[in-house]
């Protein structure tokens, strides 16, 4: 079943290879118009080029068609009026081209690579991933009534034989134990006054707060879109940032600093609509010296060692010493959310790595019980912290069961319920679309027949 994630790619967009394509004096034409849509066979090369041998058929059948049903998922976007957050797309391609500037070495050769400069690629894979981001909510509202019961998961994998059960990989359950580097009371005063001067020179009307956003935040997603935030309710907020924030009524006045768990913040009102606000905010973060972060490693070194000849056990120094919040009344467990907003303390190495590539290296190196050397990281905030590790468990790859690993199982006959679900809708779609296919790509076996009448 096609899902939006099949669009998606970690390679970035390749100009080197659509200019090769523009001269090659193949004239651009309409291959299939669905609705009022077409699809240019540019479209087509462009895909092709990009995601190469990893498309499984003839590309000239599956791309056209991967596009169309995309085009479905987009009107219907339009008629439920669907949408995504800029910054949270922002989000998203930013994390893409950090990994794809650590691929390529530099971001000089990134834009080499790409012939174009970061400003152009970011702005791009905007437009393309804000499409895929709006045609998976769309895809995820036509399915969120779909729920499975126990006795269907049982029903499903009952007589299957092993190897046709899911394998579930390496998985990881991690303690951690976080200090931050002591902050000198000169730095907290120099960003405090980088944050009054930017108070002064928005009130004096001398340079907007979106302007001083773009070029000083250190929030890098906001700072793009000049400080903005969405529309947010107070529980998605750092509590410190949300009482100053709600507490504001004039729109373009500027708070008092506030210090929240991300560093040091100056906001502005934008709107107010009944529980949620709209503000953009400037983020300082203090810097670290490297005699603070010795110091926390040197303080956190002794801890480990008190652990290890059992002084102390390692739930007892987080729930006395650790500043990370989210874990330390876990006994130091951190937790894996999951994309559909499960909870779980179980991550597989690559998730462990998306929740801090840092946290992943050491762990790797563990054995069960091991308590790590101390080590710097990026906390979920993007602050600067210093840490100890734990392997609380390595639960080694294995084929799923259902005494063990219910919840995968349950996710696979939910998945494919869900597609079930998507299925239908796109057959009913052909059936109420106008479709037209170039007659020389028509002459193929599709997923979804319906496209031809």
């Amino acid at each position: 079943m096609l899902s939006i994630r099949s669009f998606i790619t970690p390679l970035l967009f390749s100009v080197v290879a659509l200019s090769s394509f523009a001269q090659s004096n193949v004239i651009d034409e309409v291959v299939w118009v669905v609705g009022d849509e077409a699809i240019l066979r540019s479209d087509v090369e462009r895909r092709r080029m990009e995601f190469g041998s990893s498309i499984n058929g003839n590309p000239y059948c599956v791309i056209p068609e991967q596009i169309a049903i995309q085009k479905l998922f987009m009107h219907q976007a339009l008629i439920d009026s669907v949408d995504v957050p800029d910054n949270e797309v922002s989000s998203y391609v930013e994390q893409l081209i950090n990994e794809q500037i650590l691929r390529a070495g530099s971001k000089e050769k990134l834009e080499e690579y790409n012939r174009m400069s970061l400003s152009m690629i970011r702005e791009t894979l905007f437009d393309q991933y804000k499409t895929e981001m709006m045609v998976e909510k769309v895809r995820d509202n036509l399915t969120e009534d779909v729920k499975v019961t126990p006795a269907e998961v049982r029903r499903y994998f009952k007589g299957m034989s092993e190897d046709s059960l899911p394998l579930i990989p390496t998985q990881v359950e991690v303690q951690l134990l976080t200090i931050q580097p002591r902050i000198p009371q000169e730095e907290i005063d120099r960003l405090k006054a980088e944050l009054r001067d930017y108070t002064e020179r928005v009130n004096s009307g001398t340079t907007s707060f979106s302007t001083l956003a773009r070029m000083y935040s250190e929030d890098p997603v906001s700072a793009r879109q000049g400080g903005d935030l969405p529309y947010m309710g107070k529980g998605e907020l750092d509590p410190a940032f949300a009482s100053v924030a709600f507490s504001l009524t004039e729109p373009n006045k500027v708070s008092k600093i506030v210090q929240s768990e991300f560093g040091y913040h100056i906001i502005q009102l934008i709107d107010k609509r009944g529980d949620k606000i709209m503000c953009r905010h400037i983020l300082k973060r203090p810097q670290v010296a490297d005699e603070d972060i010795d110091s926390a490693l040197v303080r956190l070194d002794s801890i480990a060692e008190d652990i290890r000849r059992e002084k102390v056990t390692f739930e007892q120094a987080v729930l006395y010493v650790s500043e990370d919040k989210d874990s330390r009344n876990n006994h130091g467990i951190i937790t894996n959310r999951k994309e559909n907003n499960d909870r779980t303390t179980r991550f597989e190495m690559a998730e462990l790595s998306a929740y801090s590539s840092e946290l992943a290296r050491v762990v790797d190196g563990l054995e069960t019980g091991e308590i790590s050397k101390p080590f710097k990281m990026i906390n979920s905030k993007g602050v600067t912290v210093c840490a100890i590790a734990k392997l609380k468990s390595r639960i080694k790859s294995h084929r799923a069961n259902i005494s063990e690993d219910f919840q995968v199982l349950k996710d696979v006959v939910e998945k494919e319920k869900k597609q079930e679900v998507l299925l239908n809708w796109i057959k009913e779609k052909q059936k109420s679309t106008y479709v037209r296919i170039n007659e020389d790509w028509s002459d193929c076996e599709f997923q979804y027949p319906g496209w031809i009448k």
